[in-house]
């Protein structure tokens, strides 16, 4: 029998991708005295989705998605989101830059680099659209700089790959912002672990994984098991934090705390197709997000994209989405089985009741061959080789299964942050744009789970040098958003 061992951590975080990093580092920031330790269950951090080839590493900031700004049915487009995801981008970069100043944290180009944002549509009532969008985001100073054109000579300069020999009569448009960027959040993650193990009282312990948590006086007793050697322990922790992707929601059903009722996940898979050829790739230096298919769900939205991992360029083309029971791409087909529970089951069939045409588009995705996805391709670029192109498979994406008071549960398509009302426990659910806005999403958990501290002089004096620029005032401060973009791009070395 393996022994039983005790020990008292502040924190405890489960899961060591972008997430957990990332909050481990500001508290260590904010308070080097804590002492707390990362639980993963892989050997070695951004394994799951953090891992480059597991998403489009797009620093997201509203430059390109057009999902971010949705066309209501009498023609007006709402551009209030993608205002505010450029703003938190923003206050991910201020966290970065202000690490890579402190001079330990290491060379910003292995994890960030600039790369054009473009939008593409084809056809006349999108090509309006577009340009009306581009109309009402340059009017705000994060957008200013953004260019529309229906030339297509232009569009020739800004995705060259893309423009070679298309029909004369096609009818297309683009808006293009210089000040894109590729993120290898895997390699910031890394780099973020690494910070974290120079850091005293903070333990990484890989190769282990939580099996149960419950309520104890100090706050959350958690049971650890060493996947290597089998030996099991005890840590007994005043603050959780499940950080663990598709993983979250099971541990966060076995804390039984009351906000995490109702909760469930529908996984879903996604695939690439990825080129490596150095003909092929130099020929494109962009991110180019088009319109989903009419009726498809937001996670199908196109796009042909620039990755830059450990310093080699690559294209990656998608995603074509996929279904698994999974959680995590190395998690178990009776993961989602598993999650299903009372207080879920009823939200759960709602949203399989209300959904039927995100079931049909998972199917077709499913059932498609390497043709149809090629297809699909040379939509963006008419020309391609089939011979340069391989399927690469993502990471897996836990959308978010809530309770809602009249259709019984909805499928919610982002990020959600569920506490406990005593705010010693914390989880992060759903997925996209998570990895790009996760610095404002963990400085929102440290408001809510950490008040005394963070309303303290001490803790805001900090939080000040590191966000010299507070969110709202990015969305609304045309100067100091200006500023602060310079200074954070400059210690960045973005152009």
């Amino acid at each position: 029998m393996a022994q039983d061992n005790q020990a008292n951590l502040d924190v405890l975080l489960v899961g060591a991708g972008i997430m957990s990093s990332t909050l481990a580092v500001m508290l260590k920031e904010l308070d080097p005295s804590l002492n707390l330790e990362i639980v993963e269950q892989m050997e070695d951090g951004a394994m799951e989705s953090s891992n480059p080839w597991n998403n489009a590493g797009t620093g997201h900031a509203g430059l390109c998605e057009l999902n971010y700004t949705p066309q209501a049915a009498d023609g007006s487009i709402d551009i209030s989101k993608a205002i505010n995801i450029n703003a938190m981008f923003e206050e991910s970069k201020q966290f970065w830059a202000h690490l890579v100043e402190t001079g330990t944290f290491g060379d910003p180009d292995t994890f960030i680099h600039s790369v054009p944002h473009i939008s593409f549509v084809q056809g006349k009532d999108n090509i309006a659209f577009l340009q009306k969008r581009a109309q009402l985001l340059k009017e705000h100073h994060a957008f200013e700089n953004m260019e529309f054109t229906t030339d297509k000579s232009v569009m020739a300069q800004w995705m060259p790959l893309m423009m070679a020999e298309r029909k004369d009569d096609e009818v297309i448009a683009a808006t293009h912002m210089s000040n894109g960027t590729d993120v290898n959040f895997g390699a910031l993650t890394r780099q973020l672990l690494s910070y974290l193990a120079q850091q005293d009282n903070s333990t990484l312990s890989y190769r282990s994984k939580v099996t149960d948590l419950e309520r104890c006086p100090q706050g959350w007793k958690v049971s650890i098991k060493n996947l290597a050697t089998g030996q099991r322990r005890s840590v007994t922790a005043r603050f959780v934090f499940l950080g663990a992707g598709g993983a979250a929601l099971p541990l966060l059903q076995k804390s039984g705390i009351p906000e995490g009722k109702g909760y469930g996940g529908f996984p879903v898979s996604g695939q690439w197709l990825r080129c490596d050829n150095p003909a092929v790739v130099e020929q494109h230096q962009a991110k180019v997000y088009s319109l989903a298919a009419v009726g498809s769900p937001p996670m199908s939205v196109p796009h042909l994209d620039t990755r830059i991992i450990d310093g080699k360029k690559s294209l990656l083309f998608g995603p074509y989405a996929g279904f698994s029971t999974k959680f995590l791409k190395n998690g178990s087909l009776l993961d989602l089985p598993l999650s299903v529970r009372p207080s879920n089951i009823g939200p759960m069939l709602a949203v399989g009741r209300d959904n039927m045409d995100l079931t049909r588009y998972l199917v077709s995705e499913v059932m498609q061959s390497m043709e149809q996805r090629l297809d699909s391709l040379r939509r963006f670029y008419p020309q391609l080789d089939p011979k340069d192109w391989k399927l690469e498979i993502a990471g897996q994406r836990v959308q978010i299964i809530k309770k809602h008071p009249e259709k019984g549960g909805i499928l919610q398509f982002g990020t959600e942050l569920v506490s406990s009302a005593d705010g010693s426990l914390s989880a992060l659910l759903g997925a996209s744009p998570g990895a790009s806005v996760t610095v404002s999403i963990m400085l929102k958990l440290l408001k809510r789970c950490f008040p005394e501290q963070f309303n303290s002089a001490e803790w805001q004096e900090k939080l000040s040098a590191i966000f010299p620029a507070p969110l709202k005032e990015l969305e609304t401060n045309a100067e100091l958003y200006r500023n602060t973009q310079e200074r954070s791009d400059k210690l960045l070395n973005l152009r």
